[in-house]
């Protein structure tokens, strides 16, 4: 009888030679539980020996399970999930329901359960803040986008340098895009009749600077400051005007200091002031 010839190959094949066609067994594949055994205490850079003191049995009992020689008992499956920081699911590798972790959250899980108490701490705000500045994100794209001037207070400190540099004596104010939003440098708000009907004592002005020359013209409204006071008026060579008739003509000696601090561009619509939720989330992703 002729000699049965057997061909070498490098497949996945085990040693078992079938009798009938002389050819290598498919090697059976190692079960889903021992690989994941395997796999997840490997993730966790865990010895099989403290694997197996963890879960309460001996290291060569581990290594067999994850030869694939035997299996876990049931009893230990809950253990064994506990301390490799995985689900059932994972475990056997079956699909994940809507709420349970995927592999790689689980690996995430696992790390910071290496972590000391307060890094975990730090962990936890930074995941915190996150989750926040994102969900204000997304509220922000359905809503008006805001933007940030200096409103200037009415009355500015006396003696204390130029003061026109109102920075010191301002506070935030938040608004959508409006005209002239892009000259803004700053917001005044209006008190008084005095310059009505134009604007009303309350309005919200929008001012451009003008910090070094007197560029205004005759006949421009201009934001200015004498003494502790902030006016709003109309530029004219004989003085600053008020647009009510009833208010008379300021006008000043030589010794009197008088600052242009610039020129009113528009005033701003009640409409156009940002909500206090769009504020807070303005603030939240600015931050």
């Amino acid at each position: 009888m002729s000699r049965r010839k057997i061909e070498r190959d490098t497949t996945n094949k085990g040693n078992v030679i079938d009798m009938k066609t002389g050819e290598r067994v498919e090697q059976p594949s190692l079960p889903i539980i021992c690989d994941r055994i395997r796999f997840y205490r490997k993730n966790q850079s865990m010895e099989q020996k403290a694997f197996a003191e963890k879960i309460g049995t001996q290291a060569n009992t581990v290594n067999n399970w994850e030869k694939g020689r035997s299996r876990p008992d049931v009893s230990l499956l809950p253990v064994i999930c506990d301390v490799l920081g995985i689900t059932l699911q994972q475990l056997f590798g079956l699909e994940a329901s809507g709420d349970a972790l995927t592999e790689r959250e689980a690996n995430l899980v696992s790390q910071y359960r290496q972590l000391n108490k307060g890094d975990q701490y730090t962990v936890d705000t930074m995941v915190r803040t996150m989750v926040t500045v994102d969900q204000a994100r997304k509220q922000q794209k359905s809503r008006r986008k805001v933007y940030e001037l200096p409103l200037v207070d009415r009355s500015l400190a006396a003696g204390v340098g130029d003061p026109t540099e109102y920075k010191g004596s301002s506070s935030p104010f938040y608004l959508y895009d409006v005209p002239w939003l892009d000259r803004a440098d700053c917001v005044f708000k209006v008190n008084g009749d005095s310059m009505e009907p134009e604007y009303h004592s309350g309005d919200y002005v929008l001012i451009e600077r003008i910090p070094d020359a007197p560029e205004l013209k005759h006949g421009e409204i201009g934001a200015f400051a004498i003494g502790n006071e902030l006016y709003i008026k109309e530029f004219q060579e004989d003085g600053l005007h008020s647009l009510n008739t009833k208010y008379p003509v300021m006008t000043f000696d030589d010794d009197t200091k008088v600052y242009l601090i610039g020129r009113v561009l528009n005033v701003v619509d009640q409409k156009d002031i940002a909500t206090d939720e769009d504020v807070r989330l303005y603030q939240t992703v600015k931050e």
